[in-house]
């Protein structure tokens, strides 16, 4: 009898027997003062910093495709002196190739159609397709020697975005929301913006997701449509104090149910109510452009007046880091060029550079890139062959996941700088190779995150952003 006593007083129990229980601590803490809100300290599972932060929020503009390092950064003028010539099998080293080039009889090196030129104190190399970014070159840390173990599109983005090739662990934005909390809550910690009217790989919610993390952690994806945000506007002949009524009545039909079953997916839900009807209010402000100067618009690019664009999105998370929101990931797909590359990276760049260089300046010119951390970037890489047919003005470029450039700004970073080096044909690093892991824990290491310690138990066992690996670049931290 006694034993069967002890089951019965679990902690989950104890909170639910306790004033409204474990869902009325939820919404009490989602209720709480604005100034309790306000607190430097972070609201989620740390209770402080394992060190001091040096960004307080993130802006990742996720390239999904796989962009060409040799036509954007990795400048190789050997490879236009060799344009035609096969592959050197000294180069290649007997690595793998993807199902779609392995098999053709030849691999002529591709040199790029592209021009590129210095920029920056630096002298950092920028192609001509991206103007805009090569006029922030100071503000940007290059990582030149990114590389990744996933050849394919699906695995290779699942292991950006969630530290694992293999689909269900919490994304990078979930695991932020989990450890620090909202510092706004009127909006969701963690938002999502999507390119609307692309091509290209699919994009899975999952990417997104809170994984094994309580679902109040997983994205929210905005939308170009009538509502943001579908399903949060009240339904025809509900009002506002209607809704707020309905909402109360079901908290405590929930919170019987919770006691009932102590499934603390409950109090998520009931948080994720009380989240929505906040937000009703909250998202018609944050997503209205009209406050806005000319001058910012213009510098965006004349797509920024058409929701769902690339341009839209980088201005509308602007707006939402300057709301505290702690992670916004913007996604623009079509960046996979197989074939026609020369014309398909050309629309790209024409998409999102304008953008790209507002986003940081406009940060920069309102105090807030010191303390954001933006990122730009995809999967992998391209290959340095042509795949397929190759002539002087057209060529495609296979996965390559051996060596690819991303570029980081503010918070905390080091500008002006590149990190890494790849060899003459952008095949192989010669120099200061950064892993995803290592990528993840530098961006946790700068929001004053110890990435080993930041864990979740899950099935008897720790999970971290991580997994087992990791270490903090701290070459590209100021």
């Amino acid at each position: 009898m006694l034993n069967d006593f002890v089951r019965q007083i679990t902690r989950r129990h104890f909170f639910s027997r306790t004033a409204a229980g474990l869902g009325g601590a939820a919404l009490a803490h989602l209720l709480a003062a604005d100034s309790a809100r306000a607190s430097a300290a972070p609201s989620g599972a740390m209770t402080q910093f394992h060190h001091p932060p040096q960004a307080k929020r993130v802006i990742y503009l996720f390239m999904s495709g796989g962009p060409s390092q040799i036509d954007l950064f990795d400048y190789k003028p050997l490879l236009n002196e060799r344009h035609g010539e096969e592959l050197p099998d000294s180069v290649r080293q007997g690595q793998r190739l993807t199902g779609m080039s392995g098999n053709q009889a030849s691999l002529p090196l591709a040199g790029s159609a592209f021009k590129f030129q210095q920029h920056g104190h630096a002298g950092a190399w920028i192609s001509e397709l991206l103007p805009h970014t090569a006029g922030v070159a100071d503000e940007l840390c290059f990582i030149k020697s990114m590389h990744t173990q996933a050849i394919n599109h699906d695995p290779a983005i699942t292991f950006f975005q969630t530290g694992s090739q293999i689909a269900g662990r919490p994304s990078i934005g979930a695991w932020l929301s989990y450890g620090l909390g909202s510092a706004n809550e009127n909006l969701p910690a963690f938002c999502v913006l999507v390119t609307k009217d692309k091509g290209g790989q699919p994009l899975y919610e999952r990417l997104w997701g809170s994984g094994f993390l309580p679902a109040t952690h997983q994205g929210v994806q905005f939308r170009s449509g009538k509502d943001a945000v579908l399903y949060l506007a009240n339904p025809d002949g509900i009002t506002s104090a209607g809704r707020r009524k309905m909402l109360d009545r079901l908290q405590e039909l929930h919170q019987l149910q919770y006691e009932q079953t102590l499934d603390p997916a409950i109090a998520a839900r009931i948080e994720q109510y009380e989240m929505a009807f906040r937000m009703q209010s909250s998202m018609p402000e944050v997503t209205n452009f009209a406050d806005e100067p000319d001058h910012v618009l213009e510098m965006y690019g004349p797509d920024v007046r058409t929701p769902g664009t690339f341009a839209a999105n980088c201005l509308l998370a602007r707006r939402l880091v300057e709301r505290n929101v702690r992670f916004v990931q913007l996604f623009h797909k079509d960046w996979d060029h197989h074939g026609g590359l020369p014309g398909g990276i050309r629309q790209e760049c024409q998409q999102t550079d304008q953008a790209c260089g507002a986003l940081i300046r406009d940060l920069k010119q309102r105090g807030m890139l010191a303390d954001t951390l933006v990122v730009w970037g995809g999967e992998f890489g391209r290959t340095s062959y042509s795949q397929g047919k190759l002539t002087a003005t057209n060529y495609g470029r296979d996965h390559h996941p051996r060596c690819f450039t991303m570029w980081l700004a503010g918070g905390g970073i080091r500008p002006g700088i590149s990190y890494g080096r790849t060899d003459p044909y952008s095949y192989n690093i010669e120099s200061d190779p950064v892993q995803i892991h290592d990528l993840h824990a530098t961006m946790l290491h700068l929001l004053g995150i110890d990435h080993q310690q930041l864990t979740y138990k899950h099935q008897g066992r720790r999970y971290r952003l991580t997994d087992v690996h990791g270490l903090v670049v701290k070459d590209l931290c100021a």
